[in-house]
Order: C-alpha cells, then sequence, then structure tokens
C-alpha cells in the first residue's frame, strides 16, 4: 500500500511517517510545504529509505497536489498539514484559514478526483470548545470554536465530511487532545518549557495556569491514527486522547522537577484572547472499534520527552533562531 502523507516533516507527521516506516511495509510519499514548524531533520533516520519520498510543496497549490496524486495513485492520503499554533492563529488569522481550509479543499478535490480509497482527516479536539466539569466530548459534541485556529480546522472538518456526504469519497475524520514528545516545535506549552527551562529564562504560564488539557503521547496519538486507517469506519469520526487530564501550571511544574530547575523560573503573563478554559474528550469509540489504547503514561512520557531534548540541544538551537526569537518577542515579551 502506498500513502500520501501531507505535513510529514512536521512533529507528529514525522512521527506518523517514522512509525509506518518502522512497522509496515507501506511506501510513504511526504508532501510538505517546510514552513517554520516543518524540519526534515526530523525524518533523517528515514531519508534513504526505499519506501520513503519527500515532495516539497504547498497543499493549497492544486496544480501541484494534482500532479503529485496522479503521479503516485496512493491508496490513501493522510492529512496532517496545517497552521498549528492558535498563538500565532490570533496574531495572524489569514494564514490558518488558508492553509487549513483552502488547503484541505484542494486535497479533497484531488482524491475525488482520482478516485482515492480512503482520506484519513487530522484534526483537534479544540473544535468542540472549552467545556464544563465533569463533561468529556463524544464525536456528537455540537462544534464551538474559540480561536481563528480551531474555528479554520472546524471548517475543514465539516467539508471533509460533505465530501463524504455528498460524493461519497472515504473520509474518517480524527481529533486528538494535546500530543507531546520529541522533535516538537517548542511554541508549544511542553517543548516551550522544557527549552526555557534548560537555559534559565522565564517562563511565561497565562493567566494563573488553571487551563485544563488532556495529554496524549505522540506515538499513541500515531498508533492511534494507524488503527482508524486501518479499522475505522468510512464517514465516521474518531476521538483519539490520552486519557490524562492536567492544569497547565501542573505540567510546569513536572518540567521544572524534571530539569532540576527552580519554581522561581515561573512568570505570569496576560492570558491569551479567548483562551478555553478546558479540553475533555471520550475516546470509547476508537477503544471498541479498534481495541486502540494509550499506552504512554504522562510521567513517563515526559521525562522521555525531556531527555529527548537534553540530549538535542543543536536541533533545539537551530529551531529557535530567526523567525521564532522575533515570534516569541511578539507574543510574550509585552504580556
Amino acid at each position: 500500500m502506498k500513502l500520501l502523507v501531507t505535513g510529514g516533516a512536521g512533529f507528529i507527521g514525522s512521527a506518523f511517517v517514522r512509525l509506518v516506516i518502522a512497522e509496515t511495509a507501506w511506501h510513504v510519499v511526504n508532501l510538505d510545504k517546510l514552513t517554520y514548524a516543518g524540519n526534515l531533520e526530523n525524518l533523517a533516520s528515514i531519508a534513504s529509505n526505499d519506501g520513503y519520498r519527500f515532495v516539497h510543496g504547498d497543499i493549497c497549490d492544486a496544480a501541484l497536489v494534482d500532479s503529485v496524486v496522479a503521479d503516485e495513485r496512493p491508496d490513501v492520503i493522510v492529512h496532517f498539514a496545517a497552521e498549528s499554533h492558535v498563538d500565532r492563529s490570533i496574531l495572524s488569522p489569514e494564514p490558518v484559514v488558508q492553509t487549513n481550509f483552502r488547503g484541505t479543499f484542494t486535497l479533497l478535490e484531488a482524491a475525488r478526483k482520482h478516485a482515492i480509497g480512503r482520506f484519513v482527516h487530522v484534526s483537534t479536539d479544540e473544535v468542540y470548545g472549552s467545556l464544563a466539569r465533569p463533561l468529556e466530548a463524544t464525536e456528537e459534541f455540537p462544534l464551538n470554536p474559540s480561536s481563528p485556529y480551531s474555528a479554520s480546522k472546524a471548517g475543514s472538518d465539516l467539508l471533509a465530511r460533505s465530501y463524504f456526504v455528498t460524493y461519497r469519497l472515504p473520509v474518517v475524520i480524527t481529533r486528538a487532545s494535546n500530543n507531546y514528545g520529541p522533535c516538537q516545535f517548542p511554541e508549544k506549552l511542553i517543548p516551550l518549557m522544557i527549552a526555557n527551562a534548560f537555559e534559565d529564562r522565564s517562563l511565561p504560564v497565562y493567566g494563573d495556569g488553571m487551563q485544563v488539557r488532556d495529554w496524549l503521547y505522540v506515538d499513541d496519538h500515531c498508533h492511534g491514527i494507524l488503527a482508524v486507517l486501518e479499522k475505522g469506519r468510512d464517514g465516521e469520526i474518531y476521538n483519539i486522547g490520552g486519557n490524562r487530564s492536567l492544569p497547565n501550571l501542573e505540567v510546569v511544574h513536572q518540567v521544572l522537577a524534571l530539569t532540576g530547575k527552580p519554581e522561581s523560573l515561573i512568570q505570569y503573563v496576560t492570558d491569551r484572547p479567548g483562551h478555553d478554559r478546558r479540553y475533555a474528550l471520550s475516546s470509547e469509540k476508537l477503544m471498541r472499534e479498534t481495541s486502540w489504547r494509550p499506552v504512554m503514561d504522562f510521567e513517563t512520557g515526559l521525562a522521555r520527552t525531556i531527555e529527548w531534548y537534553r540530549a538535542n540541544g543543536a536541533w533545539v538551537a537551530h529551531v529557535r533562531s530567526g523567525e521564532y526569537r522575533t515570534y516569541y518577542e511578539t507574543n510574550y515579551t509585552n504580556r
């Protein structure tokens, strides 16, 4: 089988590509624009594998996407490519609308034209919005996005589902909780806190830090996507959660404890606009239909993640140079 993976040089996409190459005999074509968060270093271990090919390109480029799909004839498209950071979407909303909605449309059209056998659309629990305790979102929960990012993902989810209903394109949608693990760009909470702690820099915590997130180790997420690809039903949505909800501040405390840094590094900053208070989702449907389960407990996963960043200082220094510094100053300094 051949997979076309979009955004396969990003954090989750690259973990999925490495998993597929390591655990299957499938071929993978990776289409990635290589924006600030795309990094081919994440795929160095499999770059020369005969079952892997990289194509540099933008999913919004309809001619390119059509050409790649026509030439490669993939059995499955697994669509990760997205502008995925809420803070950046608040600073500049246009890229998330363009990539996340328009790019998804371009891929769906190519999949429809070339009769692709399965289209796996990778989304997020953020489309459900903030939930009061003790609610957990099932796949039937109404969409209630709060940020330009989550709204663009909710829109692309609805568009993908419409292609199943209208054209019978075999679309499956996944919605995952907060991912963490090696190779994550240090703008998201966990890698940002780890990188700053190693440098004895302040750890910026939004508001009171009591925003609750469910944490999912990236390899568990990728196994969940693989389970959906193989066993999921066309037209269905599957939540993928880690079953470990924690306030952001508790995560920061754990990072400081594991890095041996003082809690005096915590710096409370003005909360971001529209910050959702609590995400929570149920993965019962996926577990029931595919037997998938998350296997990495949070404490072990966080320790492994910290050790990876400790051992890969050159990678961190590389991705934090240039544009990252400008973004960091814009987003945090004035808070």
